[in-house]
């Protein structure tokens, strides 16, 4: 079992002043590890139109290297403009993967639109940047990774790798939509694409990881590392219905894995759990792991899906 040591909440949106569109949610944290600071990519929204409906932007903050609870700076704006009327991405990007490549950073993103009958839907865009990761262009008007008969909606949660010098995005993609309480609830596997150049992706097409607390059991951000020799896997997954609270909520999952695509899993290795009280007390989700100076960090939100910001815990030891 690994034990992972909560330091606490790091980043809050709402103390963030000056930012129209910044006003609430830090959710899916990416980090890009810089010489003397961390910056931490994460999705947030401004407050609801005047018909209650709201976008979701991308940015980033930068923290101290030395200490990563002192905030250096935040994004004087997101770092990727919403799409235009149509495109995939014209209400939101929510949540970003980010990789260094060569002399730029390539930025993989869940561009979302609204439906009629459903809420929403989601496919997987790309953006690159050429000026360090503060603001990137999109390689197009369209999808890099979009639904298709095997997948037909939902395609988010990008996580973008590179091993062995092929490229592997791990993701979520939907399976079915519920009607719980007369709203549309998705459910969602994860799964997983490879590619030569990060741009042509061909796709597993079959569910990674199994469903263990129930058949429709919702997973999210599969986070892969790699470690004395095998794959390590962080994700987070919920129930279907009614996961808004601490009972039925978001919860961070382990699974390991040889060859990246035959994983076991194993929650009680995860090694973290809710706290009795606090920010993180009802629901822990979206884990990003990362080594820094010698030590593996744990990014994660909490309550709400992190409407209040995210936070970090250390591991005892190592990966393994």
């Amino acid at each position: 079992m690994f034990e992972w040591k909560k330091l606490g909440k790091v980043f809050t949106p709402q103390e963030v002043e000056g930012r129209s569109w910044l006003k609430e949610f830090a959710q899916a944290p990416a980090t890009l590890v810089f010489d003397d600071f961390v910056r931490v990519y994460f999705s947030c929204r401004p407050p609801v139109d005047k018909n209650g409906q709201y976008v979701s932007y991308s940015a980033y903050v930068d923290l101290d290297r030395a200490d990563l609870f002192k905030v250096r700076h935040v994004g004087e704006q997101p770092i990727l403009s919403l799409g235009r009327l149509g495109e995939f991405d014209e209400f939101g990007t929510y949540p970003v993967s980010v990789i260094r490549y060569g002399d730029e950073v390539r930025a993989y993103y869940a561009g979302w639109t609204r439906c009629e009958s459903v809420p929403f839907n989601v496919a997987i865009g790309m953006a690159t940047s050429r000026d360090g990761g503060a603001t990137f262009t999109r390689s197009g008007n369209g999808p890099v990774l979009p639904y298709s008969p095997d997948e037909p909606f939902v395609l988010s949660g990008p996580k973008i790798r590179r091993y062995n010098d092929a490229w592997y995005l791990w993701y979520i993609a939907g399976r079915k939509w519920k009607m719980v309480d007369g709203r549309a609830e998705p459910v969602y596997k994860i799964r997983m694409a490879s590619s030569p150049d990060g741009i042509h992706w061909n796709k597993v097409n079959r569910d990674l990881i199994d469903s263990r607390i129930e058949e429709d059991e919702a997973q999210a951000s599969p986070d892969v590392s790699y470690a004395n020799g095998k794959y390590h896997m962080f994700f987070c997954y919920r129930y279907s219905s009614h996961y808004r609270g601490r009972e039925n909520g978001y919860r961070i999952g382990y699974a390991s894995s040889a060859n990246l695509i035959d994983w076991v899993r194993d929650d009680a290795k995860a090694g973290i759990d809710v706290s009795e009280k606090g920010w993180d007390a009802e629901m822990i989700s979206y884990p990003h792991v990362f080594e820094l100076d010698g030590k593996t960090y744990l990014a994660y939100l909490g309550n709400q899906v992190g409407r209040y910001g995210f936070g970090l815990a250390v591991l005892d030891g190592k990966l393994e």
